[in-house]
């Protein structure tokens, strides 16, 4: 039995592992997937000593407790939450050493969705097309974390961060995403695509790591039917038979038959990674 390696005690509502993605095979169709808070993941492994590339835990608003063979360096970026190490408080957002045995219970987030566990010598689950990351579309990479699961842990590689704690962006209590029209916009009707850009919406319970779902009016079309199915994109704003924008996110497919009236720019997708349902959402021009 290996020193390397950490025990899953409490796996959570939805643990999955996470790294920056497997790029370049939509051709094959494959998503990207990865870290949908990618920022965040990459703190994480900084305050740990680690390459920004490794694999983390990314956790979903109820948290995760694991228990590590070996003494490691942890920390929690993302969704603000209580951490504690064999139930003593220790900082969120900064490099906290957990003994081995010792277990690391990172609570529900008090604000935002996702947070982020990075592990010094990262999660060392093995690679598929060249990353670690779980594809819930796919199927790709490691099951999500099930109680009693254990995962094996790379080599530390270096020092951790001396920091207190690191600053972050705090979760939206709006989400504006900039958007950029087309390449099908003209299958809404004029007056549609103003709703879109004038109207509020609301994040929808239903969303997942696939895309954000909204609540909101209906997009009227102005071309029924269906497309062929075309490439897909992160950010893509899709609309279905129901008029209700979705937003594509890591874990979309790679092609699809409903139009995509617009696409959000990828600096502001992390922000949808954090929107709690019933979070306002603006689509800005």
């Amino acid at each position: 039995m290996t020193d390397s390696a950490f025990a899953v005690v409490r796996a959570g509502a939805l643990t999955t592992v996470q790294d920056l993605g497997r790029a370049g095979h939509a051709h094959l169709g494959v998503p990207r997937s990865g870290a949908l808070d990618a920022p965040a993941a990459r703190l994480a492994n900084r305050l740990v000593g680690n390459a920004g590339s490794a694999a983390v835990l990314e956790t979903t608003l109820t948290g995760c407790a694991v228990r590590p063979r070996r003494t490691v360096t942890a920390a929690v970026t993302g969704a603000p939450c209580p951490v504690r190490v064999d139930g003593r408080p220790v900082a969120w957002g900064a490099p906290v050493r957990v003994p081995a045995g010792a277990l690391l219970d990172v609570g529900a987030a008090v604000a935002g969705v996702r947070s982020y566990v990075a592990l010094g010598g990262g999660v060392a689950t093995e690679a598929v097309l060249g990353s670690r990351s779980t594809d819930l579309l796919s199927g790709l990479g490691p099951a999500p974390l099930a109680d009693g699961a254990v995962l094996p842990l790379g080599a530390e590689n270096g020092p951790h961060a001396r920091v207190d704690v690191a600053p972050q962006p705090a979760p939206p209590t709006e989400l504006v995403l900039r958007v950029t029209l087309g390449p099908r916009a003209d299958w809404c009707t004029p007056q549609s695509l103003k709703t879109l850009t004038t109207r509020a919406y609301r994040v929808s319970p239903a969303s997942n790591r696939i895309g954000l779902r909204t609540e909101g009016p209906a997009l009227e079309r102005a071309i029924s039917g269906e497309l062929p199915s075309e490439g897909l994109v992160s950010g893509a704003i899709q609309v279905p038979p129901d008029g209700r924008p979705v937003v594509f996110l890591a874990d979309h497919p790679t092609t699809g038959g409903y139009p995509v009236v617009a696409v959000v720019r990828e600096a502001d997708l992390w922000s949808a990674a954090q929107a709690v349902p019933g979070t306002p959402v603006r689509f800005v021009l």
